[in-house]
């Protein structure tokens, strides 16, 4: 927290290398909410990009006042939502791993699971989907969800528990815990 409160005076004093920096620490894990958004690589490379270009846009009045990465996620998924519904519904056969390449004997081993729960969370409520990728992906917590946001703590954990509910009930006995 005090790396990025000190990242982003300098971001708004100038400072295009700590631009930079923000965006190589959070990177990863911004194309890990947006791949589990859209499931459609291109779509996540324009979202991730178009988020820092907006956010490098607001270079001199920029406040921060909660997690950047909170902030940053919440950009991510609010774009990933947007593109989501300008685009055709996304069907299973669309899927594929976003970012880089597993080694071959992983793929073998985990693509048939890595399919059952890319469909059960695509099935889920577009709202508890988010929820469960920003907590879980994200590594967000529900409070700085429900403030990015502006819902309440008890709804966001609402949305959590039942869309872990629902994809306990989709996967029962085909996933092992």
């Amino acid at each position: 927290m005090f790396e990025d409160r000190r990242l982003v005076r300098r971001f708004n004093a100038g400072d295009t290398e700590s631009l930079r920096r923000i965006y190589e620490k959070y990177r990863s894990d911004l194309f890990h909410v947006a791949g589990a958004l859209l499931h459609d690589p291109t779509a996540v490379e324009d979202v991730v990009h178009d988020v820092f270009v907006a956010f490098a846009s607001q270079a001199g009045r920029f406040e921060l006042k909660g997690s950047l990465k909170g902030y940053l996620a919440i950009c991510v998924a609010n774009r990933a939502r947007n593109v989501g519904r300008r685009d055709r519904p996304i069907c299973p056969e669309r899927f594929r791993p976003v970012g880089p390449e597993p080694d071959s004997s992983e793929v073998a081993a985990d693509s048939e699971l890595h399919e059952t729960i890319r469909t059960a969370l695509a099935g889920l409520d577009p709202q508890q989907h988010q929820a469960i990728v920003l907590h879980v992906l994200g590594s967000l917590r529900f409070r700085e969800i429900a403030r990015q946001t502006g819902e309440s703590v008890n709804t966001v954990k609402s949305r959590y528990r039942y869309g872990i509910a629902k994809l306990r009930s989709q996967l029962d006995g085909q996933v092992e815990p």
